[in-house]
């Protein structure tokens, strides 16, 4: 929440998942207890995987499995700079090289032809993002990695609940990894999951979020046993038990969000300096976020005023994303600069994230669509 009249995201919460809480602080083992096994097998079950490994966040999730796999100094990890910094920062956390390729416009997703043109010796890894939870060329990806011999990791942190081509988001690579901040599809406060069919990458990462306590195959584990580097990647029975109640009503959640979308789809279509998010017919979207961008004609500073104005009018709005490779931090590290990714950095230039949780009303949505109207028209006649 932002304080705004119409904020840009908001969870869906119920008494369930009140009543789950209650349960959980009731039972009294607020860590690693049935709350946690109970959510890890919904998700599981809806991935159509054999292990999912509750962490603490996306990011801890992403960095698990890097570092479960043995990634780390002298490698390269082909990546995108189109997406939250996360998918970034934990590859330069374990110690490997951020490898970027530009995206192509309608997925948002990374070129698979430049993927392809970016493996060299160094290469380990493809750490694929869903750019807000479309999976397009996901099995593209996989099929390249196959080819080289390389990993690929899944970035399904915006994706929960979205297949393509019968498949679900965050099954195309040896792991995937899913995201529950209060803005995702469903939420936990914070925290992650990993989903994976690799029994020795599961076992791994049950050990690294536990502060290296080794797992025995019945997946039990001694709390004074440490027979790796670890980390406290830890989600707690609270947590769990609003996932769970989440995961119950995930249908609900996605139908509601998927009406939303399309309500933003039908009033929005009709402005002609917007261009909208695309779907192939292959992908159904579980709609993490709603990010229509301008026309080419337009550029970051009318892009900038037009999301000021929105705010002006109590409406929520944001410039997802900004590229990572022209962060400062970045820029440092790896020599990147502006210009190397055309395509993204002029995408990134013109997108407008715009109010989008399942409870958006219909009222809403029209007073949303008329103040961009109304923006446009002004900063069009301004330009004359």
């Amino acid at each position: 929440m932002d304080g705004l009249e119409i904020p840009l995201s908001r969870p869906d919460l119920s008494t369930l998942e009140e009543r789950l809480v209650c349960e959980a602080v009731r039972n009294e083992r607020l860590a690693m207890g049935p709350m946690i096994e109970e959510f890890e097998s919904l998700v599981a079950a809806r991935v159509g995987l054999p292990h999912a490994i509750a962490v603490s966040s996306g990011t801890a999730g992403l960095f698990s499995v890097l570092t479960a796999l043995g990634i780390g100094p002298g490698d390269e990890v082909i990546t995108t700079p189109f997406s939250f910094v996360a998918s970034t920062n934990v590859i330069l956390h374990a110690g490997a090289r951020p490898v970027f390729v530009d995206i192509e416009p309608v997925s948002l997703n990374m070129d698979p032809a430049l993927v392809e043109r970016a493996i060299t010796p160094r290469t380990r890894a493809i750490l694929a993002v869903e750019t807000f939870g479309n999976p397009m060329h996901m099995d593209t990806y996989a099929a390249i990695a196959a080819r080289h011999g390389l990993l690929m990791i899944e970035d399904s942190c915006e994706a929960l609940g979205t297949r393509h081509r019968g498949r679900p988001a965050g099954s195309f690579g040896i792991a995937g990894v899913f995201g529950f901040y209060p803005n995702k599809q469903i939420t936990t406060g914070e925290g992650g999951m990993i989903v994976t069919a690799d029994d020795r990458l599961a076992s791994l990462c049950r050990s690294i979020r536990n502060q290296g306590r080794p797992v025995d195959p019945t997946g039990a584990q001694r709390w004074l046993g440490h027979e790796r580097l670890g980390y406290n990647f830890r989600l707690s029975e609270l947590q769990a038990a609003v996932g769970v109640g989440q995961m119950r009503r995930l249908e609900i959640i996605l139908e509601r969000r998927a009406m939303v979308a399309s309500r933003y789809i039908a009033r929005l279509s009709a402005i002609t300096d917007l261009v909208l998010p695309t779907v192939d017919r292959d992908t159904e979207m579980s709609w993490f976020v709603f990010v229509p961008r301008l026309g080419v004609d337009y550029g970051r500073e009318e892009r900038d005023e037009i999301i000021r104005g929105l705010k002006t009018h109590e409406i929520g709005a944001a410039d997802y994303f900004p590229c990572i490779h022209l962060m400062p931090f970045i820029r440092e590290r790896l020599g990147t600069h502006p210009g190397m990714f055309p395509i993204a950095e002029s995408i990134s230039s013109r997108t407008i994230a715009l109010p989008f949780h399942g409870q958006l009303t219909e009222r809403e949505i029209d007073l949303v669509a008329q103040t961009i109207e109304l923006l446009l028209d002004r900063n069009t006649f301004s330009r004359r």
